[in-house]
């Protein structure tokens, strides 16, 4: 199942709420929010308090992606806002173990983001604790980004790992996706995919549709 996850960094501040539900109405699995730290990446995003005031907008998944500086932190606070699934990037945990403990702990599913230049080996041993790895495919922290090419050979790396250990775990793509290369990115072997101004830019329930038609012709 191909899932798509809009990233509200894209989406238009003034009508936060209702940009939401529009992604959501039109078949958007995920909602996926960039909480960003000003540290880990040169930008600051949103924290908690946005995440929360949306929550009643959608009973979609909630997909957050922490780009701070040890965001065991804030794990509890970020979950108590309404997080469903909790992202934590490799590079910016101290102890990433227990990191990932402590988001199974509050009930979420627990993930790990990769920098484009970071390699695989980094989870050879978290590998099997993971619902979903997110690789980055620009470099974080500012929207817009073009793709990096190399994305597609780590995809097909990693779902190569994931099939060899007999793994279910998720493979989310992230920065640069469009509908015109996502079905590249599926042959690869990813299987969620974050959009921000390919959904936001325009009609954004056309998009969600543009994308959907594109993982209907590969769920056939």
């Amino acid at each position: 199942m191909f899932i798509l996850a809009p990233s509200i960094l894209a989406a238009d501040f003034k009508k936060l709420g209702e940009q939401v539900e529009t992604v959501s109405k039109a078949g958007a699995e995920y909602i996926h929010i960039d909480v960003m730290d000003g540290e880990f990446v040169p930008s600051i995003s949103f924290g908690m308090p946005v995440i929360a005031s949306i929550r009643s907008c959608t009973d979609k998944i909630f997909d957050v992606h922490m780009m701070v500086d040890e965001p065991g932190r804030y794990i509890n606070d970020i979950r108590k806002a309404g997080a469903d699934l909790i992202c934590v990037h490799q590079e910016a945990c101290l102890h990433l173990d227990r990191t990932i403990g402590q988001i199974r702990e509050t009930g979420a599913k627990a993930a790990v983001a990769l920098n484009p230049a970071t390699p695989l080996h980094v989870l050879d041993y978290i590998l099997p604790e993971l619902d979903m790895v997110l690789l980055m495919s620009v470099n974080p922290g500012f929207g817009g980004q073009k793709f990096i090419p190399y994305t597609i050979q780590k995809i097909q790396a990693l779902r190569k790992i994931i099939e060899d250990r007999g793994l279910h775990t998720d493979i989310q793509i992230d920065g640069g996706v469009t509908a015109s290369n996502v079905g590249q990115l599926i042959e690869a072997g990813a299987n969620i995919f974050v959009a921000g101004s390919a959904v936001y830019k325009g009609d954004a329930a056309a998009n969600v549709k543009e994308f959907l038609d594109v993982f209907q012709r590969y769920e056939k």
